[in-house]
């Protein structure tokens, strides 16, 4: 038996990287999942990878109208979900005096107001019992120099885990942060040169980033049962950087 079997789960931003990793774990564990990402051929893309008990859905998670369209397949395909990971984000570098007001809406539009909307949305289909985790960044608790804005935009989503576990209780819907530390994932190649990716393992323990498979077993187990006592936390997995 798949620690999974049964349940219905959506991911958003899950057509790369860790959120992905998690979409074809959860499925290898039996549950059937929904994953959402802002391009079409990288859905497609995906789902292929997944193979099997996947819809995929074009959607941006910072554009509402496109969630409703998510959630309303969701409701068509299945009518409830047990697990909603709210995984879509990113950010971009900035040094203080040089941030840009496109800078900060685009953060805390996708991070903050996005990851908002994203639950808020789903809370009519959500079961009774069910989990809902999002993706925050060690970068919140770090002080990485030029990334105050991303770090901030994902310095509140403990802050939204904390309040909904108690507005959520008679419900017993859990509510917890998942926070990632560097992981070797495309879109890390994407916003990050060469002597920053060193910079970045330089201060991990072992000397290495995480792999997006090491951060879906932590997905795993804030899906699963196994964290059913694991509520309003942020679980940080990554590698002993915060700790040192």
């Amino acid at each position: 038996m798949g620690k999974l079997d049964g349940k219905v789960a959506v991911i958003t931003g899950a057509t790369s990287g860790m959120a992905l990793a998690g979409a074809k774990l959860f499925v290898d564990e039996g549950a059937y999942v929904f994953i959402s990402g802002r391009r079409q051929d990288a859905v497609d893309d995906a789902v292929k990878l997944i193979g099997q008990n996947v819809t995929g859905v074009q959607a941006d998670s910072a554009n509402l109208a496109d969630l409703d369209r998510l959630f309303e397949t969701v409701k068509q395909e299945k009518g409830t979900i047990d697990v909603l990971w709210a995984s879509a984000g990113g950010g971009a570098q900035s040094k203080l005096g040089d941030i840009t007001e496109e800078q900060f809406d685009e953060a805390f539009t996708l991070n903050a107001r996005g990851t908002l909307f994203t639950v808020q949305k789903a809370l009519p289909l959500l079961s009774d019992g069910g989990s809902i985790f999002m993706t925050g960044s060690n970068a919140s608790l770090r002080g990485y120099p030029d990334w105050s804005v991303y770090a901030a935009s994902k310095a509140v989503l403990p802050a939204f885990a904390r309040v909904w576990v108690a507005e959520l209780r008679d419900r017993k819907i859990r509510v917890n942060v998942l926070t990632p530390g560097s992981v070797a994932t495309p879109m890390m190649g994407d916003v990050l040169s060469p002597e920053l990716k060193e910079m970045f393992a330089s201060v991990i323990p072992r000397r290495e980033m995480g792999r997006p498979e090491e951060i879906a077993s932590v997905a795993l187990f804030l899906a699963s049962d196994d964290s059913s006592y694991v509520n309003g936390q942020e679980l940080v997995a990554d590698g002993g950087t915060t700790v040192i």
